[in-house]
């Protein structure tokens, strides 16, 4: 909160505040500002304070005044001298998009980059159930240092850093993914696997090779909200499709494929994000023949394959990777900064994928890939997976009992990393308070293609266990 012993004036404070907000993309383009009155009752100061704080954001150029309408984060990218609540066109179109415009333009305060810069800048030091990754100490370890120091002997470091690399990955992490894959029945052989910088690259080697700007793509809604923005970047014609508890909505999809001949299904079928659901056998082989009937791939995204039992359903282990392409990585459960992922898929469809892959960064680091491969094969993944799954079994129950205790209700039966959870009011609105509060929260509308109001948001079972998150939690929802 703001302080009268801060060496920074309120004014000043409330002013940084607000342009950090801005510039970590926490407050879009067209977002209004709280009026005068409710921001110094939010934060509270004088109304004198919160009007010369905005008068800083003006002269800084982040914000702009509308006559009788209030500040707006500034457009960097926009004309100036138009207006974009008042576009050229039809009087009664403008209006009824001028109102649209100022609706969402006061409801809407963070958006996908918001939430990934929020894992290198957070908030306060407190627990933040937004997060999409496990905290630190979950991840920590003695035997990663140890595979580091492995290959950093002088004759390995010079093998593995004084070379380009095999541009298809390390042969040696190429063969132990190979073994991995065969315990959850997916068939692929280590040349049919490419190695990436993460699994979020992988996923943009398949759309970069697969589709070209105007495509129409099938993704599950709600979704990873990387996903949507990312798709979005490269000019591609998003098509949601309903997730349910037991697959995607096969009616809908069977649409789409009518009217749009999509190229691509991106789906997350174990432990989905944000909802937890994982797909049934059945809904599994519907979608199999869907893909076989209209000639469409799909791209299955199993980031969370540690946390998730091998029997579990995945559609590449029933294909056979014929029309599945299989994408994974390490940094939810091991190592987010050694990013290495993957992708397995046929022997002519891997090339064009290589292909990509050379172009966009000719290879990928061998010496990590090595380590991991040393991991792997040492039994050292498995066996820390099964601690982390151990240790957020009891988390999960935990976070579960504050939840429920605290007026809310599960959208989804509890399960894996995240929570789909209904909090009864507007989520988006409730961000923007609780990040004064030094809580980072994911509103649902962050998982929807077109961002609609959601009473219910994301949280992350590992960081929702303290107790005093609740407590704000809840008074600050009660004051909304």
């Amino acid at each position: 909160m703001l302080t009268r012993t801060s060496s920074q004036s309120l004014t000043a404070q409330l002013a940084d505040r607000l342009a950090e907000r801005i510039r970590n993309r926490l407050l879009l383009p067209g977002a209004r500002l709280p009026s005068v009155r409710e921001c110094a009752r939010q934060q509270g100061v004088s109304p004198y304070t919160v009007v010369a704080a905005y008068d800083q954001l003006l002269a800084l150029g982040l914000v702009e005044a509308r006559r009788q309408r209030g500040f707006f984060v500034r457009d960097s990218g926009r004309d100036p001298a138009r207006d974009p609540a008042q576009p050229a066109g039809d009087p009664l179109q403008v209006s009824a998009l001028s109102m649209v415009t100022q609706m969402m333009a006061s409801r809407t305060p963070a958006d996908a980059s918001s939430l990934i810069r929020s894992m290198f800048h957070r908030p306060s030091d407190k627990p933040q159930p937004g997060m999409g990754v496990f905290p630190p100490d979950w991840l920590d370890s003695s035997f990663m240092p140890t595979a580091v120091r492995r290959m950093t002997s002088t004759a390995m470091l010079q093998e593995l850093s004084l070379q380009y690399g095999e541009p298809a990955g390390d042969a040696a992490l190429r063969r132990s993914l190979s073994q991995k894959l065969v315990g959850i029945n997916v068939p692929a052989a280590p040349d049919q696997i490419v190695t990436t910088i993460g699994a979020t690259h992988a996923l943009d080697i398949v759309s970069r090779t697969m589709l070209r700007a105007g495509d129409p793509v099938m993704v599950e809604e709600p979704g990873w909200a990387l996903e949507f923005a990312r798709l979005e970047a490269l000019g591609m014609r998003i098509l949601p499709v309903p997730r349910r508890a037991d697959g995607p909505d096969l009616d809908v999809m069977a649409q789409y494929c009518a009217l749009h001949s999509p190229k691509l299904f991106v789906s997350v079928s174990v432990l989905h994000n944000p909802t937890g659901y994982s797909l049934s056998p059945n809904s599994a082989h519907r979608v199999l023949k869907l893909a076989n009937e209209h000639d469409f791939h799909i791209v299955e995204d199993d980031t969370y394959s540690h946390l998730a039992p091998e029997h579990a359903t995945r559609l590449s282990a029933l294909d056979g990777l014929q029309r599945t392409i299989y994408v994974s990585g390490f940094a939810k459960i091991l190592a987010p900064n050694w990013r290495i992922g993957f992708l397995a898929a046929s022997p002519a469809l891997k090339e064009r994928l290589l292909e990509t892959k050379l172009l966009a960064t000719l290879t990928s680091p061998a010496l990590f890939e090595r380590a991991l491969s040393w991991c792997i094969d040492q039994g050292q993944l498995r066996r820390h997976a099964e601690r982390v799954r151990i240790r957020l079994e009891g988390a999960r129950a935990r976070a579960a009992k504050l939840v429920l205790a605290h007026g809310c209700t599960f959208a989804s039966e509890p399960a894996g990393l995240f929570g789909w959870v209904d909090t009864g009011v507007d989520t988006d609105m409730l961000t923007q308070r609780m990040l004064d509060q030094g809580y980072l929260l994911a509103p649902g509308s962050l998982f929807h293609a077109r961002r609609p109001p959601t009473t219910l948001m994301r949280i992350n079972f590992a960081s929702s266990q303290d107790a005093s998150f609740w407590k704000v939690f809840a008074k600050t929802r009660d004051e909304l």
